[in-house]
Order: C-alpha cells, then structure tokens, then sequence
C-alpha cells in the first residue's frame, strides 16, 4: 500500500515538472528578474542600486561644513 502511493507520488511530481520544462520551453526561458534589464521596472522608473548609486555619484555635491570657534570653554584650561 505505501509503495503504490509512492509511486503514485512521484509519477505525479514526474508529470508536473515536465509540464512546468514544456511550459518553460514554449516562452523561450526564464522571466528576467534583474531590475536593470527588465522593461516593466524600467517602465517605472526603478533602477538598480548600481545604476542609483552611480547616478548619485554623478550629482554629488560636496557640502561645506564651516565649524565654530567657542572662546568661553577650552579643555585644557
């Protein structure tokens, strides 16, 4: 009885993948998942954290830290 439904079992899963490799065959592979080369997100304006990163780096603008001098305290005395 545990062997017939076993194989039962695995003539099954055996019959799924092959219907999910067929499937994948006829749509000529896998969905792209990479952000930069799939149209959809670039359709909406979502990039990498490459492409974000390198696009920051190209709009940097340094910032000027002007520090203040306190005459009323100093550490030593």
């Amino acid at each position: 009885m545990t062997i017939t439904f076993f194989i039962i079992v695995l003539i099954l899963i055996g019959i799924a993948l092959l219907a999910l490799s067929i499937g994948i065959l006829l749509k000529r592979g896998f969905p792209e998942t990479h952000i930069g080369r799939n149209r959809h997100m670039r359709a909406r304006g979502i990039n990498c954290a490459n492409t974000t990163d390198a696009d920051d780096r190209k709009n940097y603008k340094a910032v000027e830290i002007k520090e203040e001098k306190n005459e009323t305290f100093h550490p030593r005395g």
